[in-house]
């Protein structure tokens, strides 16, 4: 006889019908709750699913249609900082959740992992929880070692006794979305390759002059119009205007800006993406774009575009060419180790391999 799977234990009378998932910020990890939260409406269709979000990845998933409710944590500083909490906690409703998801290892997110009126909190070991994050759950998934970040989030599921496969992620993009699509995509007369030039973490960050480089290579070697894809922080614009000073390349689309939404629709329309380890890289993998990743700081086994595309990683993590390094959270200086070469080289590989995108 199998073993009984363990949220029958858990939930006896029969599946959670309220289910609470904290992830608060990162777009990245945004991406990687959306198949999470698939998996629950597939395995549980009758489950009503809040998610603790903050408002930037909020923009993201805000239409999703596994997603009924969102409960938006505004962050505050200084003196104010737990005024934040306190806002968030009062939405939360008086009728506990079934099942919390306490997807996010940090202080913040075990704060209101905390105040979340459930019977089962659901966590990260000891192993991984961060800032004591362990002590805001109740139930915690066994630790197996590091793992890729969206196969982490899939332990929660399998803990729970539920398959998280097929993977689906289902961003959507609206009517709207698809006739500025059409028409952004419909004034180009080659295929597109967005570039995103920057993260907000800047030992994550490529050079300005590989970047100039690599839009020349773009424009002149595959016959592909650059677009630079991003958000509109000072980083992004400094590393932009700088890349679009030192190169050639003259038909270089520049659409930074405030409109998270329409990097969405942008990824989805390009043939190819190029892009450090940020959100719009698990964006592009989610769409199924092939994208070319950037690696140097972050460990690409742990965060690189998940079980595709990896072979279109540049991989300056590795301190020499085929270290074989473990799956680690550990950071390192490597993305002086990306080359112009090396990136020009994945793109011919990209377009070689994945012709229909």
């Amino acid at each position: 006889m199998s073993e009984r799977p363990r949220w029958q234990t858990l939930f006896p009378e029969g599946p959670p019908r309220r289910i609470c998932i904290v992830m608060l910020s990162a777009i990245g990890d945004a991406v990687h709750v959306l198949p999470v939260a698939n998996a629950l409406k597939r395995h549980w269709p009758e489950c009503r699913i809040t998610w603790v979000i903050q408002p930037v990845p909020h923009r993201l998933v805000a239409d999703h249609p596994a997603i009924d409710d969102f409960l938006l944590f505004h962050r505050r500083r200084g003196v104010d900082a737990w005024e934040g909490f306190r806002d968030l906690s009062r939405q939360y409703p008086q009728q506990p959740y079934d099942l919390v998801l306490g997807l996010q290892v940090y202080f913040k997110a075990g704060v209101l992992t905390g105040l979340a009126p459930a019977r089962v909190k659901l966590g990260f070991d000891r192993h991984r929880a961060r800032d004591m994050n362990w002590l805001f759950t109740n139930e915690r998934v066994t630790y197996h070692g590091q793992r890729h970040v969206q196969d982490q989030y899939f332990e929660f599921l399998e803990h729970l006794g539920l398959d998280p496969h097929p993977a689906e992620w289902g961003i959507p993009i609206s009517d709207e979305e698809r006739r500025s699509q059409a028409a952004f995509f419909g004034n180009l007369d080659r295929p597109a390759c967005a570039v995103v030039v920057g993260t907000s973490k800047e030992r994550k960050n490529w050079t300005p002059e590989g970047y100039a480089r690599v839009l020349e290579a773009l424009e002149d070697e595959f016959g592909m119009q650059p677009v630079l894809v991003g958000g509109p922080s000072a980083v992004e614009r400094r590393i932009a205007d700088e890349a679009l000073s030192l190169t050639r390349a003259r038909s270089v689309i520049d659409t930074l800006g405030n409109d998270l939404r329409k990097v969405v629709w942008l990824l989805d329309g390009s043939a190819l993406a190029i892009s450090p380890d940020t959100g719009p890289l698990h964006i592009a993998r989610a769409l199924e774009t092939p994208v070319v990743g950037l690696y140097g700081y972050t460990n690409p086994k742990r965060t690189g575009p998940w079980r595709r595309y990896q072979d279109l990683v540049v991989d300056g993590y590795a301190a020499f060419e085929g270290e074989a390094y473990p799956v680690s959270p550990e950071y390192r200086d490597g993305m002086t180790r990306v080359t112009v070469d090396a990136v020009v080289e994945k793109i011919g590989l990209a377009l070689e391999r994945y012709p229909n995108g």
